[in-house]
């Protein structure tokens, strides 16, 4: 990996938060203004012009600013320089649906991958006015102010969060199971369909342990950094190493880490569980 400053890393940073603030005052405009609301293939997945418009504005600023890098958006795909060693991963409007039906949880998620690792995020939601950010070795904020995981160390005292995949209708692997069994296992088990700000809320303290499937890099690029540099902990369900490309995350403040990995792992199907 090419040794990267901190300087060089503030830059990007800079950048991150230029490119999220602007796709941030596109939603804010187009907010309860949507034209078009399209599917874009499986039921629920959808997209709208705030969605495009947003990436527009990401990527105007990336180009500008870095034209030599690699951009993966969701909307456009495969971008720019395939050679670069920076990746920058991009959701212009992660929680799409709870835009679209007015519901003001929702993101714009910028985050850059040096040769693969998630070196640099900002997340942002115009709606609560919360910008959260990160670099490797600079500490993670929320709107400047320093922000760290919670000390809650017992599964059965933790807040979690968790989400479900598009493809839930059409695979038994659904997340269903894991939310009923964590749900009996915790304080509680909330969805809030977004998965950048999920990660954040971990990152501050709010909640305890987030898990998910059928997730893109552009959905955790930003956050992960977010979360690692405030503390946290982010592994594959079995605690392996995370592979960003495999749709799975279990992130959490380290203290509860263990063990939620091991109710992931052990979670009985829908089909054993008693009436």
């Amino acid at each position: 990996m090419t040794q990267t400053d901190d300087e060089q890393l503030q830059i990007f940073l800079d950048v991150a938060t230029e490119s999220d603030l602007a796709a941030g005052a596109v939603l804010t405009e187009r907010w309860g203004k949507l034209n078009n609301i399209q599917e874009k293939g499986r039921p629920g997945d959808l997209v709208t012009e705030a969605d495009k418009l947003a990436e527009a504005e990401v990527l105007k600023i990336l180009n500008r600013h870095l034209p030599d890098h690699q951009i993966l958006a969701e909307e456009s795909g495969a971008l720019g320089n395939a050679k670069s060693e920076y990746l920058w991963a991009i959701d212009p409007l992660d929680g799409t649906t709870n835009y679209a039906h007015g519901f003001p949880i929702a993101a714009t998620s910028v985050g850059l991958l040096i040769n693969g690792i998630p070196t640099v995020g900002a997340v942002y939601n115009p709606f609560s006015n919360e910008l959260f950010r990160a670099a490797k070795g600079l500490g993670a904020t929320c709107n400047r102010r320093p922000i760290q995981v919670s000390r809650t160390a017992e599964l059965s005292k933790s807040l979690l969060i968790t989400g479900f995949a598009y493809d839930r209708r059409e695979t038994t692997d659904n997340n269903y199971a894991e939310f009923c069994h964590l749900t009996h296992l915790t304080q509680g088990v909330r969805r809030l369909g977004c998965a950048s700000m999920d990660l954040a809320g971990v990152a501050c303290g709010r909640l305890d342990g987030y898990w998910e499937r059928g997730i893109q890099p552009w959905d955790m690029a930003a956050g992960i950094v977010i979360l690692e540099e405030a503390g946290g902990k982010i592994t594959a369900y079995d605690g392996s190493p995370l592979d960003i490309n495999s749709g799975r995350i279990l992130a959490t403040n380290g203290l509860i880490h263990d063990s939620l990995s091991q109710a992931l792992l052990t979670t009985p199907a829908l089909s054993e569980w008693k009436s």
